[in-house]
């Protein structure tokens, strides 16, 4: 049985988000199911392994995690010499870390938040059959527009948004992206060459067409 286990749910953009660092690296794991529609993230079971009740939660022997962005930290360091490297290529380098660490706090607080409304009102609100505010669409893509010209003119210098190699400042992105691809928003994508170019370049990697299917 694989030491590492991830405790989630594959619709869960965070979910996605640890899967998909683990596949970048080849890394064996056992994924245990969270059913949130039973309300099981919010039980005494899983909340001792996250208080918070949210997806995913994370083992790797001794090692108890949750918060996704940690865990896919954690995963780049502790297997930094297996499988694909999501640090910088000097990862020593202060200032090339500190580069990716910008990027993944501009992922967390500036594209994310937006982009998880957007897919609320375009793909989950449609599963339950409900009715998508189109005023919360135009105003949030009003938003993610502003952020994409700022990764447009980022690409600009560069493949990819902490510099020449891919990282977990991409990887960060690609389960939301995955979502959005699938609704009116891919034209904020599209219509940015280099953004457009970037989008595909990072969901036509092997570990992310194991989650994109």
């Amino acid at each position: 049985m694989a030491a590492i286990k991830v405790f989630g749910n594959p619709a869960s953009a965070p979910t996605m988000r640890v899967i998909l660092t683990l596949h970048e690296k080849n890394l064996d794991f056992e994924f245990v199911h969270v059913d949130l529609q039973a309300g099981e993230h919010k039980k005494e079971a899983f909340l001792a392994r996250n208080p918070f009740g949210q997806v995913p939660a994370f083992e790797d022997g001794d090692v108890k995690l949750f918060e996704s962005r940690a865990i896919t930290q954690y995963i780049a360091h502790r297997y930094e010499g297996q499988g694909t490297n999501l640090l910088p290529a000097d990862s020593k380098n202060i200032a090339h870390y500190a580069t990716m660490a910008i990027g993944m706090q501009v992922e967390a607080h500036q594209f994310e938040p937006v982009a998880v409304k957007l897919v609320s009102e375009q793909v989950f609100k449609l599963k339950k059959g409900l009715t998508t505010d189109q005023a919360v669409v135009a105003e949030e893509e009003a938003k993610l527009a502003k952020v994409l010209d700022v990764y447009e003119a980022r690409l600009k210098d560069f493949k990819y948004l902490a510099g020449d190699t891919f990282t977990l400042t991409d990887l960060h992105h690609i389960p939301t992206i995955k979502y959005l691809l699938g609704t009116p928003t891919k034209k904020l994508f599209t219509e940015r060459p280099r953004v457009n170019e970037w989008v595909a370049e990072i969901t036509k990697r092997p570990a992310s067409q194991k989650i994109l299917q």
